[in-house]
């Protein structure tokens, strides 16, 4: 659905991408994560025809985004940050407009309004004026402009910016639905909305990807220093000086827990799994062992360890 190749964008003195390359397939919900002004925006902005790249490659569809672009607009949905809406307007003759504007027959467009409506949870406010409705709610009469012309494609910028929690999971449980029938590429900033909303995620900083993968083999990349968690019955100081013996120990920590247990926290060599070693030594000492986890690596985790890497390999 979307091809990026050696995209560049330069303002004035600045580059907010630079050599960028990405494919979207059908069907995926694919996150941009990074923090502000990593280029997140201006890669849709450009994917939405709305402006030129300096150079590289995009095609949507098999369009060129850049030679074809009144095709490609037909093919996109697009809801930019900021939501602008006509918020004069009530719900459903606002919709109804913007279906006309996107090339819609009058009747065709009465019935993709209702349609979207339905599929935003916006029946029920159909009739009041847009400017009256919650932050929620504004957000979604936007997701149902984005819809109206049944795109193929859907792109999605900081689609939660400035919800509650309980918008936020409805705003997140309409883009999962959307997913099921539709291509969707969506910028965030929030790593969590992000790792439980996308199939696959592509990490910005500094208008680079970083990485790209889905949640799930990100964490696996990464997970050769994940902590281990343990719970042990035996003598600090004993304990402290089998640690600093094990040679796959990195670095450990201790606190007392309840009872006569401490809570060890220990950071393994690159690619050791401490679980059998720690295991084997409580076993021998006849230490009590009643907890033994490897904690999962967030997305954030993930983030932080990718473009901490990314900024020391900047010249």
């Amino acid at each position: 659905m979307i091809e990026v190749a050696n995209l560049t964008k330069r303002y004035a003195g600045h580059t907010a991408v630079t050599d960028v390359s990405f494919t979207v397939g059908r069907g995926e919900i694919v996150g941009l994560l990074g923090p502000n002004g990593a280029g997140k925006s201006t890669i849709l902005r450009i994917l939405s025809c709305f402006m030129p790249a300096t150079s590289g490659t995009v095609r949507v569809a098999g369009l060129d985004v850049f030679t074809q672009a009144d095709e490609v607009r037909r093919r996109i949905g697009y809801m930019p940050e900021n939501n602008p809406l006509h918020k004069e307007m009530r719900v459903r003759e606002y919709l109804k407009f913007r279906a006309r504007l996107k090339g819609l027959s009058r009747p065709r467009s009465r019935e993709r309004a209702d349609v979207v409506m339905q599929q935003c949870a916006l029946t029920e406010v159909s009739h009041r004026i847009i400017a009256h409705l919650s932050k929620g709610y504004q957000q979604r009469v936007g997701l149902a402009d984005a819809l109206v012309h049944e795109p193929e494609l859907i792109l999605l910028d900081e689609p939660t910016q400035g919800l509650d929690p309980n918008q936020i999971r409805a705003v997140r449980q309409l883009v999962k639905d959307l997913g099921k029938s539709h291509t969707i590429l969506l910028s965030s900033h929030i790593l969590p909305e992000v790792e439980m909303t996308c199939t696959r995620v592509l990490i910005l900083h500094h208008g680079r990807i970083l990485a790209a993968d889905t949640p799930e083999n990100l964490q696996k990349d990464q997970d050769e220093a994940g902590q281990v968690v343990a719970e042990i019955a035996a003598p600090r100081e004993e304990l402290r000086l089998a640690w600093e013996h094990t040679p796959e120990i990195q670095r450990h920590d201790m606190a007392a827990a309840e009872g006569n247990y401490l809570r060890c926290t220990l950071t393994p060599r690159p690619g050791v799994d401490l679980r059998p070693h720690i295991h084997k030594l409580a076993t021998e000492r006849g230490w009590p062992l009643r907890e033994l986890t490897r904690t999962r690596l967030t997305l954030e985790d993930i983030f932080v360890r990718v473009t901490h890497a990314g900024r020391e390999e900047e010249p």
